[in-house]
């Protein structure tokens, strides 16, 4: 099988004459530009899209997938029939309870607001990640009362003695702000309290600190804190009520579709919110800023194809007794603009087959020697992950983009007329 005859006049173009070598170091140019446009392009996806999944990982190891709440009350009653049923549903691994408050945090070094959680210590490493994120403690630590030494309550300067208190979990950076380990005390204070003659009055109660957890990302980690379910009812006066249910599901990315079936399940008096919408404005942002950059990079592209135009209109140039000698033989309008147009693709091509390597060796080299200091950073390397539809789009839009930088001097070539060109031979 013969190839057709355009292919090797087209690949004999992009070669100059010995007299003329600016058509080759065009050439190479624009094979350049398009090599580095694509190995940005790879390397500036592949981090973004690395980011974006860390960012995932680290809230789905936080949140549950879905939460389910009541619509129309602030608190739920029948929390274990519900629990039962949600865990029905098909695709749902596990369900838990939750109380969820904000309150204060005090400590003898400092004061932060955060929110309080009240969790089953033996159900919430069905639902979340915290039992693998704790570092210091247990998770289990939040059902045994801690014995500390204090002061009795009617009387501040008196000796100290043993008391029960009840555990509590912190994030790392919340110990830290409030300068306090494992096995010391913090109060929590409710704004909601009895009500006096003066009013409402906030309601403190210490709790001894049994584990910290460290999640990787910030604002859980100075923010969160976790006590036992009942612990939690009785200090806000819920009695037998919750705030709402943790489920977690096989597969994250349904987590949508599978709320929706919950939420037929249970009634309209009841709503299911997944992670993704929980977090919308978030990863919202991400897309956008993974988008503008895909676009802002695609403009190195597209400034390599003003190579291909120059290039190619250069070849058309010299080439025109050439040409002129191909139509006088019977060579097609069509099979000249052919010509030109490979020339373009085999550019594109080359440039695209380069640039993908080069961008994955340019992540390699990021994600092997660019380290930092996971206590300062909350990150040992810069997040990769590189996913074929990315490279696709990347090599289609590289491609495409040469492509249409061949139309104009392809058009000009088909144009030529060989008396014209000839006239003067």
């Amino acid at each position: 099988m013969t190839l057709p005859y355009e292919i090797f006049v087209g690949l004999r173009y992009l070669r100059a004459k010995r007299r003329n070598r600016t058509i080759s170091l065009n050439t190479f140019v624009s094979v350049a530009g398009i090599t580095l446009g694509v190995a940005a392009l790879i390397g500036t996806v592949g981090i973004m899209t690395g980011f974006r999944e860390d960012i995932q990982s680290k809230i789905l190891g936080t949140t549950a997938h879905i939460i389910v709440q009541e619509r129309m009350k602030e608190h739920m009653t029948d929390y274990d029939r519900l629990t039962d049923k949600i865990q029905t549903v098909p695709d749902v691994v596990a369900a838990t309870p939750f109380v969820f408050r904000q309150v204060l945090l005090t400590a003898q070094s400092g004061v932060q607001g955060i929110i309080l959680r009240g969790i089953d210590p033996k159900r919430e490493a069905n639902v979340t990640e915290l039992a693998k994120n704790i570092t210091a403690g247990q998770l289990l630590d939040l059902l045994t009362p801690v014995k500390v030494m204090q002061a009795p309550a009617d009387d501040p300067q008196g000796d100290l003695r043993p008391v029960e208190k009840p555990g509590i979990i912190l994030g790392k950076e919340l110990a830290l702000r409030l300068g306090v380990f494992v096995g010391d005390t913090v109060n929590v204070v409710s704004p909601v309290g009895p009500i006096s003659a003066m009013g409402m009055v906030p309601k403190i109660r210490t709790f001894a600190v049994v584990a910290l957890f460290h999640s990787g990302m910030f604002e859980y980690d100075s923010s969160f804190a976790y006590i036992e379910l009942s612990e939690a009812q009785k200090f806000f006066n819920l009695g037998s009520s919750v705030s709402g249910i943790e489920v977690k599901v096989t597969n994250v990315f349904r987590a949508g579709e599978i709320a929706h079936t919950i939420e037929q399940e249970l009634g309209f008096s009841h709503g299911a919110r997944d992670w993704m919408q929980m977090n919308r404005n978030l990863f919202s942002a991400l897309k956008l800023e993974k988008t503008m950059m895909f676009l802002l990079l695609v403009l190195i592209t597209i400034v390599a194809s003003f190579n291909i135009v120059s290039t190619l209109t250069m070849i058309v140039t010299e080439k025109q007794k050439e040409i002129a000698i191909l139509k006088a033989m019977g060579a097609t309008k069509r099979s000249i603009r052919r010509i030109f147009m490979l020339n373009g693709l085999i550019i594109g091509f080359a440039g695209t087959g380069i640039g993908i390597p080069l961008g994955y060796a340019f992540l390699w080299l990021i994600q092997t020697f660019w380290t930092f200091d996971p206590s300062v950073y909350y990150i040992s390397s810069i997040p990769v992950h590189v996913l074929a539809e990315d490279v696709l789009l990347v090599a289609g839009s590289a491609i495409l983009i040469s492509f249409l930088a061949t139309v104009y001097p392809a058009n000009q070539a088909a144009k030529l007329e060989p008396v014209a060109a000839l006239r003067y031979e």
